[in-house]
């Protein structure tokens, strides 16, 4: 049975978070899951947005936001579920970086959407139970 959450990917927010903000239909759609209290967050997808902050007020700004959501947990046996789905992966001839691998992982545990802008994620739906709304354009 698949949850109601959404784990929303770094290339969403870097999408849809100002200064950017570039993407109207994309915005209007995490406006809608942020409304419903449906977004999730994880460890990995904070270090890829915290460590890309210029300033102190922009640390405090984001780390607020993100700690009103849903946080779902890396368990220590999501690493090696993760190092599974990347070896599955490469013996079907798909690579892809290991953050991504984590994110996917936590996803597939936590049975939430996956919401991104990565193709990655896009090949690793076709090989492994994850689930993806994908926001890929051109």
């Amino acid at each position: 049975m698949q949850s109601n959450l959404f784990l929303l990917d770094t290339s969403v927010w870097l999408e849809v978070l100002p200064p950017r903000d570039t993407n109207p239909d994309l915005r209007i759609r995490v406006d809608a899951l942020l409304a419903a209290d449906q977004v999730a967050t994880m460890g990995m997808v904070e270090l890829e947005l915290l460590g890309g902050v210029r300033s102190q007020q922009e640390w405090d700004r984001l780390q607020e936001y993100l700690s009103a959501l849903h946080r779902l947990p890396v368990a220590e046996e999501t690493w090696e579920e993760a190092a599974q789905m990347g070896f599955q992966l490469r013996r079907q001839g798909v690579t892809v970086p290991f953050t991504d691998l984590l994110i996917g992982a936590v996803a597939v545990k936590s049975d939430a959407i996956l919401l991104h802008r990565d193709r990655h994620f896009d090949l690793m739906a076709l090989h492994l139970p994850l689930h993806v709304e994908s926001y890929i354009t051109g």
